[in-house]
């Protein structure tokens, strides 16, 4: 009769693996395609912002994000992965992934403090406000970073940076807690537009990217869950780093996508979809309402199109202006379908007019008229 044999004792170190960290092997895998798709799905995008002459804080930091992500996890898995990666290797490398973990939290934390402090329109509070939780965050994971160690593994199972104690998980907190207010201080900022441009509240999370400060807001709290909530089973079960590589990858992810996401110009951190500078109870602003009707001509005539102008001026509510776009003595004939429009579809007139307020004062405004003559359409309907 011949004896059983159990397989942990014949298989090598590097297939005969914990659970943990077993579990460990393969969400980095998943860490890996996440950044290899980003990569990939970003690279059109990434090309057509590089194209642009400016150079703005929030352009250097998305290209430098760009490269350093998937270098520095490259690295990463290659030290994980590689079977003849031996201890005394690991003893000497385990610090880069903190050390350049933090450095890419860093850059995405000064993405969410530029970012926030100019939907604020350059509020000083918001910025010394964000300014002082990045710069926590900068001391705290520089500091974490002295109490790292190399997991007592095997030869072959890989090389895997660990806290020495369970305190050394501020190094998270500090970033999260960055990104909880910056998460925080997008929602509020979005819900204010709301008494200025209502909006649904599924439209007003797209138009913001609110769903982009959440995720990174989401896959923090998880991995601040494994940190300080999980126990590991001994000193090498590996469990409480097994979202850290996920953590930094997707907020990354999402803090290139925050960027991307900024309409006009990145100059200055760019700019918040709707204005407060449009509310009326800001004092000393003044905006108009623009409407434009068309008048009778005189004589059968075609109608003369008007510009009408109200202020919103808290100095002089009621004050009304009116722009004739068009000369009463040159007026635009209809076209009736037989002339040749010479190829040209859209027209842009552009001219100084002189207005003339209710109280008297002269004033002027430049004004760019825009046309557009569907002339295909306008002879189907009148066949």
């Amino acid at each position: 009769m011949s004896n059983s044999t159990d397989l942990s004792d014949i298989l090598p170190p590097y297939l005969n693996l914990p659970p943990h960290l077993s579990a460990q092997k393969y969400f980095f895998v998943c860490t890996l395609t996440v950044a290899a798709w980003d990569t990939l799905v970003l690279s059109p995008r990434t090309w057509r912002l590089l194209r642009t002459k400016e150079w703005p804080p929030l352009k250097i930091l998305f290209h430098f994000l760009r490269l350093f992500m998937p270098i520095e996890f490259t690295i990463v898995g290659v030290a994980f992965f590689d079977t003849k990666w031996s201890q005394a290797q690991c003893s000497h490398f385990f610090l880069f992934e903190p050390i350049c973990t933090a450095i890419l939290l860093a850059a995405c934390s000064i993405i969410h403090v530029i970012r926030i402090h100019a939907i604020y329109e350059k509020n000083r509070n918001v910025l010394f406000g964000m300014g002082a939780l990045l710069a926590t965050q900068v001391v705290v994971t520089a500091i974490c970073c002295g109490f790292y160690r190399s997991t007592p593994l095997e030869e072959g199972q890989g090389c895997i940076a660990e806290p020495k104690a369970n305190w050394v998980g501020i190094y998270w907190l500090s970033a999260t807690l960055t990104y909880t207010a910056s998460f925080a201080l997008a929602v509020n900022r979005s819900l204010r537009s709301l008494s200025i441009k209502p909006l649904s509240y599924w439209k007003l999370m797209l138009r913001d990217g609110l769903n982009l400060y959440g995720a990174i807001w989401i896959v923090n709290m998880v991995n601040m869950l494994f940190w300080f909530i999980i126990t590991p089973t001994g000193p090498s079960d590996p469990i409480r780093t097994i979202v850290t590589s996920m953590a930094a990858v997707l907020t990354a992810s999402m803090s290139m996508r925050i960027i991307l996401a900024v309409r006009g110009s990145l100059a200055s951190g760019g700019s918040f979809a709707v204005s407060s500078s449009s509310n009326p109870s800001r004092s000393g602003n003044t905006t108009h309402v623009i409407s434009a009707n068309r008048g009778a001509g005189q004589g059968g005539a075609p109608p003369n199109p008007v510009l009408s102008l109200r202020g919103n001026d808290l100095h002089n509510p009621s004050a009304m202006y009116t722009v004739p776009l068009a000369d009463g003595d040159k007026a635009v004939a209809d076209w009736d379908g037989k002339s040749s429009v010479g190829g040209v579809r859209d027209q842009k007139v552009t001219e100084i007019f002189p207005i003339e307020s209710q109280t008297g004062s002269q004033e002027g405004v430049h004004v760019t008229v825009e046309t557009e003559n569907d002339f295909g359409g306008y002879q189907k309907e009148k066949n």
